[in-house]
C-alpha cells in the first residue's frame, strides 16, 4: 500500500510544478507581449520623426536647386 500512496503523491507533486511553471511562463510572455508592444510604439514614432525631417530635407534640398537655377 506505501508504494501506490508513494506513486500519487510523487505524480500529484509533479503536477503542481509543472502548474507553478506554466503560471511562470505565461507571466514572462505577458511581460515580454507588454515590451514588444512599448518597443513597437517607439520605432513608430521613430519612422514618423525620420519621414518628417526626410520631407524636410527634400524641401530645403528643393528650395537650393531653385535658388541655384534661378542665379
Amino acid at each position: 500500500m506505501f508504494w501506490p500512496m508513494l506513486a500519487i503523491a510523487l505524480g500529484f507533486a509533479g503536477l503542481a510544478v509543472l502548474g507553478v511553471l506554466a503560471v511562470k511562463v505565461f507571466v514572462e510572455a505577458q511581460r515580454l507581449a507588454g515590451q514588444v508592444a512599448a518597443t513597437t510604439q517607439r520605432i513608430n514614432r521613430a519612422a514618423e520623426d525620420l519621414e518628417r525631417a526626410a520631407t524636410a530635407v527634400a524641401d530645403t534640398g528643393e528650395a537650393l536647386r531653385q535658388q541655384n537655377a534661378a542665379s
